[in-house]
């Protein structure tokens, strides 16, 4: 094996582990674990970007990695989480709760369908839609936040309810969200505000625990909605 093909192969198997993990998310679930399986949502994220930034620094990005990565997405963020809601909550409510437990899966591969149709290179500025990987982790971090041992009182089941249907929503709405920015001198200087929110959340995980995930991507969500209404009112118009 030559240089080129150990470089082009370190993409995928993040890939592929990421796709790993959301396996092993759906197997902690159904033993009822939710905490784990809501953390290897997290963990597979991670790998999730890490497959997207060995292939720009090895400089092997192409198409079938593109759609190696959207295979491996709806499993770790679309049948995961919905798998993870529907054994956490949603089975105690019937045909409404297997709905309920559908949506996320259903509008994510809705998204990345459209994503990969719609792709015409491997950087882009901003992204239509809320990206699965945002939706799913603000789901498992609801869970963790609000259900850790398994059980939602009737209030929070309302509000898990109203989150599914936002979350969905967004993914097959035209809502832009921005690309993060590169880690990097470059990035930095570019996007400074993010990377000072960036070292607020990563302190905050440290000091308050996992639970603060939940709220940052809280945040994440409600900017995209606030952007979206404020272009729309103020800049298109101008």
């Amino acid at each position: 094996m030559n240089n080129l093909s150990i470089k082009r192969a370190i993409p995928n198997l993040f890939t592929f582990g990421s796709m790993g993990l959301g396996f092993l998310s759906l197997i902690r679930a159904s033993d009822g674990d939710f905490r784990m399986s809501a953390i290897l949502i997290f963990v597979a994220a991670i790998f999730d970007a890490l497959d997207g930034l060995s292939a720009r620094l090895t400089k092997t990005s192409n198409r079938f990695g593109v759609e190696l990565d959207s295979l491996a997405d709806i499993v770790s963020f679309g049948v995961a989480p919905s798998y993870l809601l529907y054994h956490h909550t949603f089975n105690q409510m019937g045909n409404a709760g297997l709905v309920l437990s559908f949506l996320p899966m259903l509008a994510g591969g809705f998204r990345l369908a459209r994503f990969n149709t719609d792709l015409q290179g491997f950087d882009k500025k901003a992204f239509s839609g809320l990206p699965i990987p945002s939706a799913a982790m603000t789901l498992a971090a609801f869970i963790l936040t609000f259900g850790e041992n398994g059980f939602l009182p009737n209030d929070f089941q309302v509000y898990l309810v109203i989150l599914v249907l936002l979350i969905s929503g967004l993914m097959v709405s035209n809502v832009r969200y921005p690309k993060l920015p590169s880690f990097n001198k470059r990035g930095v200087k570019e996007e400074p505000v993010f990377f000072v929110l960036l070292i607020i959340a990563v302190i905050s995980l440290f000091v308050i625990g996992l639970k603060v995930l939940f709220y940052v991507f809280v945040l994440v969500v409600l900017f995209g909605i606030f952007n979206h209404i404020y272009n729309f009112f103020f800049i298109k118009r101008n």
